[in-house]
């Protein structure tokens, strides 16, 4: 009860910061795009653009969070901000597409130093059966910044008498400065490690296990934690496509840039509306099924942007993707914590972002080398596959659950007693027994 009332503050302070960086980020994506038409691009340079987003978090991503786990995570939210404002800005500035690329390189960078040091914030103020709830409202955050950014640049951005190139750097330039907005809410974001209180109840830390420890191996390969990092990875690959390819859909279709920045708010907005009722859909279907079938549902609906319908169905469909869209992303960051060893919860994380930026890189690479070949509905079809199969990856620790049991202690140790009882308690003879046991093991 004592973390609840106190949290909602910083919570509450942690989605503001999140939605105008996120929203910065949003609003430069689609401008990028904008302004690398305007340069010359084509469908695969937009695709390598796209890409190169996500290159540098793929490197530094597992160092950065291993250095968070034994240190403090604030300071990451304010690097990360300036990041995306340069990075915004310089975009704006670029007159080239090697530039463009490198600039959104350190703008994806940003963000990543951004989302590792809330992500972590978030893992240790919050008590295990708080995780669903906070990481839900956490994400709201950038819900809503994917809401205003999308319309933001489209209202800026304009296609007439050959203003795409101006108006498209003027996008970016307003995306840096509504970065700079973060900094107002970057405050007592971490007051209770301060006070020597660093988690909350239910949810401590051992500070005297370094997050060495755990290898990135054995953080894998503990159950659920690849199947999230999956299924995390599928969303937000979809995610970026949709807001990369859309205003090439449109541009081939005639939709002018500030329709297709509503319909990318819609989604948005939908993920949000999925969001704020996240606790009573687990409640009511469980957080695998949930999982599930959201991606097997979403896998469907991507082939929308790829028909040939008309404006209002596509908005239909993308409200129903963008609902669909919104359970991945909190749901695999509370499976990836609670899964994770207690020392090493922001190396966790920061594997299930290197697999976001992997797919962020991989995903767009593809998206571009297939839309050359076979046109712009190619990429849409590849994400249904991509989303399918994280369905099927999410349902297998459901099938799997009730095979292991727990992690049994040696065979000595009396603070099991729920445990199948092996060798019998009075059986304690020392090295020799527990030797044996873990031989058997």
């Amino acid at each position: 009860m004592g973390t609840s009332t106190p949290g909602r503050g910083w919570l509450l302070r942690l989605v503001v910061t999140f939605s105008f960086a996120q929203a910065a980020v949003s609003m430069a994506r689609p401008a990028v795009s904008y302004r690398a038409l305007a340069l010359g691009a084509d469908e695969r340079a937009i695709g390598v653009i796209t890409a190169v987003y996500a290159l540098l978090p793929l490197l530094v991503a597992v160092p950065l969070g291993r250095r968070t786990d034994h240190g403090r995570c604030a300071p990451l939210l304010v690097v990360g901000v300036a990041l995306i404002a340069g990075g915004c800005a310089l975009s704006g500035v670029a007159g080239s597409l090697p530039a463009m690329a490198a600039w959104s390189g350190v703008m994806g960078l940003g963000h990543l130093c951004f989302v590792i040091g809330a992500q972590s914030i978030v893992a240790r103020r919050s008590a295990p059966d708080e995780r669903d709830r906070n990481f839900g409202h956490f994400t709201i955050g950038a819900s809503l910044g994917q809401l205003v950014g999308p319309v933001a640049a489209g209202l800026v951005v304009s296609e007439h008498d050959g203003a795409m190139a101006p108006t498209s750097a003027t996008a970016l330039l307003v995306a840096g400065a509504l970065a700079a907005f973060s900094y107002a809410s970057l405050w007592r974001l971490e007051q209770q490690p301060a006070r020597g209180a660093t988690d909350a109840p239910g949810a401590a830390r051992d500070r005297t296990a370094p997050a060495e420890r755990s290898s990135v191996r054995g953080i894998l390969r503990t159950r659920g934690v690849a199947a999230g990092i999956f299924m995390s990875l599928a969303v937000l690959s979809a995610t970026d496509i949709l807001t990369a390819y859309l205003p090439v859909v449109g541009e081939d279709r005639g939709i002018a840039p500030a329709t297709v920045g509503l319909l990318l708010s819609l989604r948005a907005a939908a993920t949000v509306a999925c969001r704020l009722v996240m606790t009573p859909m687990i409640r009511l279907l469980g957080r695998t099924p949930l999982m599930v079938g959201s991606c097997a549902l979403a896998g469907l609906l991507c082939a929308g942007p790829a028909l040939p319908a008309p404006v209002w169905a596509l908005a239909a469909m993308l409200a129903v993707l963008g609902f669909c869209l919104g359970v991945g992303q909190p749901l695999s960051m509370t499976t990836v914590v609670q899964a994770a060893p207690d020392a090493a919860r922001s190396t966790a994380l920061a594997l299930r972002l290197t697999g976001n930026r992997l797919g962020q890189v991989a995903a767009p690479a593809t998206a571009g080398a297939l839309a050359g070949l076979a046109g712009t509905a190619a990429p849409f079809a590849m994400l249904g596959v991509l989303l399918l199969a994280s369905a099927a990856v999410a349902a297998r620790p459901a099938r799997k659950a009730p095979g292991p049991p727990p992690p049994k202690s040696t065979a000595g140790d009396p603070q099991r007693p729920d445990e199948p009882p092996a060798p019998p308690p009075a059986v304690r003879p020392g090295p020799a027994c527990g030797g044996g046991t873990r031989a058997t093991r």
